[in-house]
């Protein structure tokens, strides 16, 4: 009789190694993407306008227009990971093209006496985050994968880990995640491919002992990721008098992430009956959010101009599933039943990014350019994993509100306009999320672009480049093997403007 792929839904939110802080951190994150223009200054518009893209810092950006437009932007994003594990350097790349902006905005103007100048309508869709990226690490560890198996098999009955009479390997393993849990389901694991064995042949055991024996082993870990963050803005604004903007926008998320790793081991000493072992983990996200934003911009005189903006929370609606296989020289004959075809279904969880405040300041030379600065503020310790009431969140919580704190951010942008010509440069500086920024460094971003205004329309081209260092851990729990990768982004993107 042909096997077939199972699916089974796992009803409690036992899985260990998908919700946690580094979730938390992905999705409350937003690169410096857009219009081309924007990303040539930086992002630094909060007191501008007059870009779409501008809409995620200052809402009241769009009132700025004096006419209607309609945008597209496309980037070429590049990623460069030196990733330094056991003393062993590794160097990857990836590289993908994609539309990560289009938007328009309608300018209506008063045809009476009104202080309301004109009112704006806008909407925008930015590439918030592209996940695609891929590290390779290599290198030679003291901790082997078998301890990740055994830090999850101690205290877990041997019973419910060996197959009944006539039961398919895939069964027992979905079964044993759903009924269970995560720990009992890794246990199965290590012990189905040999990586473990039971200190006492019983049922009822609950001690496990190591089949790897050696020193030292090496370790090669491959971890690919793509799919992005999406944000649809629908916007209002309006003109008040001849010096004040006011605006407010409805933003709303998609998520698409998956994300997987492989890992392969050997070098154990020459009596070991472990000799290589192959672990794989593929995880898969999904989810909306929504979120939205308050923000005035104010001309002081004809030179300076104030803005402030008010960014909510943005609530997430997220579910994951979750795919294994292994592979080793003692496991059992039928172990690559388990593959990526045996999905885990996880019940749907709900991520809150904190809310972010930003002001900024721009100096406007008239026909001549501008400098822009923008200040933003985020607390990442008040981010959550909901429900609240689920124990294993509200320890993640815990840990969130005790590791991470605020996020300064400063932004700088110019532009110096030569005839029809525009020359930008732009800088941007974000601090680590973490009170301790050995897990995660501060982020620094140059970039530079120029503008052609053709009059109806305008052609924009940029260069951006952000530098930050990250410790990547190889798995969320069981063990806290970690690459140290100075990560490099470098963005291309070209922008077109039709206006009407």
């Amino acid at each position: 009789m042909k096997r077939i792929s199972t699916f089974i839904m796992i009803l409690a939110c036992t899985f260990a190694s998908a919700q946690t802080i580094d979730d938390v951190l992905r999705y409350s994150t937003e690169n410096i993407q857009g219009t081309a223009r924007y990303q040539a200054m930086g992002g630094a518009f909060g007191a501008l306008g007059g870009d779409l893209s501008a809409l995620n810092i200052n809402p009241a950006g769009s009132a700025v227009f004096n006419f209607s437009e309609i945008g597209i932007t496309g980037s070429n994003y590049h990623t460069s990971n030196d990733a330094l594990y056991g003393n062993t350097l590794s160097t990857s790349t990836s590289n993908s093209l994609d539309f990560n902006q289009v938007g328009g905005v309608f300018v209506f103007n008063s045809s009476n006496d009104s202080p309301w100048k004109k009112i704006t309508l806008a909407f925008n869709y930015d590439l918030a985050q592209n996940f695609d990226n891929e590290f390779v690490a290599s290198g030679n560890s003291s901790v082997g994968i078998d301890n990740y198996f055994l830090n999850f098999a101690q205290g877990e009955p041997l019973g419910p880990l060996r197959t009944q009479q006539g039961e398919y390997i895939e069964d027992a393993y979905l079964d044993i995640g759903a009924n269970l849990g995560y720990s009992a389901q890794q246990a199965f694991l290590g012990f189905q491919s040999g990586i473990i064995e039971p200190v006492d042949d019983d049922d009822q055991n609950t001690s496990y002992f190591s089949n790897a024996q050696y020193g030292s082993v090496n370790q090669r870990y491959i971890q690919n990721t793509s799919g992005f963050n999406s944000k649809f803005t629908l916007n209002f604004a309006s003109q008040y008098e001849d010096n004040l903007y006011l605006g407010a926008s409805v933003n709303f998320h998609n998520i698409f992430y998956d994300r997987i790793s492989y890992l392969d081991e050997d070098g154990y000493d020459a009596g070991s009956p472990i000799q290589y072992i192959s672990f794989d983990n593929f995880l898969h996200t999904e989810g909306h959010g929504f979120s939205f934003s308050l923000g005035a911009i104010a001309k002081l005189n004809q030179s300076i101009r104030v803005g402030g903006s008010y960014q909510s929370p943005t609530w997430y609606t997220l579910t994951d599933d979750t795919s294994q296989r292994i592979n080793s020289n003692l496991a059992v004959s039928d172990i690559d039943f388990i593959n990526f075809n045996v999905v885990n279904l996880y019940d749907e969880y709900k991520i809150k990014t904190p809310e972010k405040y930003t002001g900024s300041v721009a100096l406007v030379f008239g026909q001549d350019g501008l400098i822009s600065l923008d200040y933003s503020y985020q607390d990442m310790s008040k981010a959550e994993l909901r429900p609240t009431s689920d124990p294993s969140f509200s320890a993640e919580n815990n840990y969130i509100a005790s590791t991470l704190g605020a996020v300064n951010s400063y932004r700088l942008g110019g532009e110096y306009r030569i005839e029809e010509v525009s020359l930008r440069a732009g800088y941007r500086f974000e601090e680590s999320p973490y009170e301790n920024s050995n897990f995660v460094g501060d982020l620094n971003g140059y970039s530079a672009g120029i503008g052609y205004n053709f009059g109806a329309n305008r052609l924009d081209l940029s260069y951006s480049r952000s530098e930050q260092d990250v410790n990547t851990y190889f798995f969320d729990g069981g063990i806290d093997n970690a690459a140290f990768i100075n990560r490099i982004n470098t963005n291309i993107a070209l922008g077109y403007t039709l206006k009407f």
